[in-house]
Formats: C-alpha cells, structure tokens, sequence
C-alpha cells in the first residue's frame, strides 16, 4: 500500500470514528427529550421534578459533548492527507521502532492490513513528543526510546 492510500485509509477510519460519536450522541439527545415529553406528572410531585432536572443536565451535558464533536470535526477536516512532510505535524504518519501514529485525532488502535497504528492528537503526551521530529530522531516516551524510522 503507497503512503497517500495508507494516509487516505487512516483518515478515512478516523472520519469514521467521529461520525459515529456524533451518531451516539444525537440519538443519546433524542431520548433525553423524548423521555422528557413522555413524563407525565405523577402524585409524588418532587419525584417528577427531580427526574425532569436530572433529565435536563443529562441533555445540557450530550450538548456539550456535541459541541466537542462538532469542534472536532472542524479541526480534523483541516488535515492534508496529500501533502507530506519530512517533520512531524497534523496529517503526519510516523513509524516508530515500537508503534506506528497517525497525528490527527485521539481515535485509538486502527488495524490495516496486519499493521497497527494508533491515531492520536498533537495534544497527547506522545504527540508533542513527536512534533516536529524527522526521520532517525529519538524520542524517550514513559522510559521506552522511540526511533523514528519514516514520516509522511
């Protein structure tokens, strides 16, 4: 597999990681507010209160997680699969002598073909360690050296 079709498939995979997120959380919201119009009044009035509040923060915290998702989905779709770079950056694939990353978002293990590759953000401990680094560089991530063997 050429280096832009691994890229694409990499990107593809985490595309596909946010799409279902958002997914989970729509629907998460459609049944806060369907259980909201669906309670009725009942004799125990606190309960009913109660129940509606704690619906109500339920549905305050699946819009925020959405707001997550959709600034998420924003930044990601600034990456450039197509270019390639010698350092480290967004977009970038970097094979380790222990583990091979994709810099795009926290998205975990994806598997292609027989090769693991973990999909993290520039944020993460790891992924400022690698920014910026090139092929040949090392790198010491919880006491374990990473040589960096290839980026593009």
């Amino acid at each position: 597999m050429n280096d832009l079709k691994l890229k694409q498939t990499l990107y593809n995979q985490c595309l596909e990681f946010i799409e279902n997120r958002f997914k989970t959380v729509q629907n998460s919201i459609k049944e806060i507010e369907n259980s909201l119009l669906s309670e009725t009044k009942s004799s125990a009035g606190d309960k009913h209160e109660t129940g509606r509040a704690m619906l109500q923060l339920e549905r305050e915290k699946s819009g925020n997680q959405l707001a997550e998702i959709q600034k998420l989905k924003e930044s990601f779709s600034k990456i450039d699969i197509s270019k390639s770079s010698e350092t480290v950056g967004l977009g970038s694939v970097v094979m380790t002598s222990q583990n091979n990353y994709f810099i795009a978002i926290s998205a975990g293990e994806i598997k292609i073909d027989t090769i693991i590759f973990y999909a993290i953000s520039p944020n993460t401990p790891i992924g400022q360690l690698l920014l910026g680094k090139q092929s040949d560089d090392e790198v010491i991530f919880r006491e374990l050296k990473l040589k960096i063997e290839e980026v593009f």
